[in-house]
C-alpha cells in the first residue's frame, strides 16, 4: 500500500472523529496518584549495595593474596629479584647515549 494515500486515509479517519472536550471525574486526580504511587529509582543507593556487597570478596582476596606473599618461600637470589629487574628497565632508557648523527 502507498504510504501517502495510507496517510491521507488516517487524517480523514481523524478529521470525522474529533475528540471530546469532555475530561472524566478526577481524571488528574488519578494520573497523579498512580505517578506519586510509582517506586522513585534511587542510582546512587544502587551503586552503594553493589559495591557494599563487593567488598567482602575484596577483603577475602586481599588477605589470601597477602597471606601467599607472606609465606611464599623468598628467593634472594639476583636471577629472582623483581625489583632488580624494574630498576634495569626503568633506567634502560637513561642509560643510553643519544645517536651522534642527529639533525638538531
Amino acid at each position: 500500500m502507498n504510504v501517502t494515500q495510507l496517510e491521507r486515509k488516517l487524517i480523514a479517519a481523524a478529521r470525522a472523529n474529533p475528540p471530546s472536550d469532555r475530561v472524566p471525574y478526577a481524571f488528574e486526580k488519578r494520573i497523579m496518584a498512580h505517578l506519586a504511587a510509582q517506586p522513585v529509582v534511587d542510582d546512587w543507593a544502587l551503586w552503594a549495595r553493589a559495591l557494599w556487597r563487593a567488598a567482602a570478596p575484596c577483603v577475602a582476596i586481599m588477605l589470601l593474596l597477602g597471606a601467599w606473599s607472606f609465606f611464599a618461600p623468598h628467593n634472594s637470589t639476583a636471577a629472582n629479584d623483581v625489583s632488580q629487574d624494574l630498576e634495569k628497565t626503568l633506567l634502560a632508557a637513561v642509560d643510553q647515549e643519544p645517536p651522534t648523527d642527529s639533525v638538531w
